[in-house]
């Protein structure tokens, strides 16, 4: 197994108080295909650098780190991508923490 990193930016669209129903249901995807999930970071609304469209100019962006095996990664893209609280997802390996001095 490996450690991942997801950085979530949710669509909610003024509901803020669905931010940790959506966070629980995506722990729950990532824990049902066989992941485990380390931490979950919840921060908070942030606007968009570039507006594309005009109904998504912000969100609320999350951090979840996660082990899971290689080919998991794809069933989460896959069924995130069909999640309507879910503007956009980014998975990468997360990184060994580093020894101090």
């Amino acid at each position: 197994m490996k450690k991942y990193e997801g950085l979530f930016i949710l669509n909610l669209a003024g509901r803020e108080e669905g931010v940790q129903e959506a966070l629980d249901k995506i722990s729950a995807d990532i824990t049902a295909t066989g992941g485990k999930i380390e931490t979950v970071q919840k921060m908070e609304r942030k606007a968009f650098a570039r507006v594309a469209d005009k109904r998504h100019s912000s969100g609320f962006y999350a951090n979840v780190i996660f082990d899971a095996t290689p080919g998991v990664i794809a069933q989460l893209q896959k069924k995130f991508s069909l999640n309507q609280d879910i503007f956009r997802v980014l998975f990468t390996l997360a990184s060994a923490p580093k020894a101090a001095k």
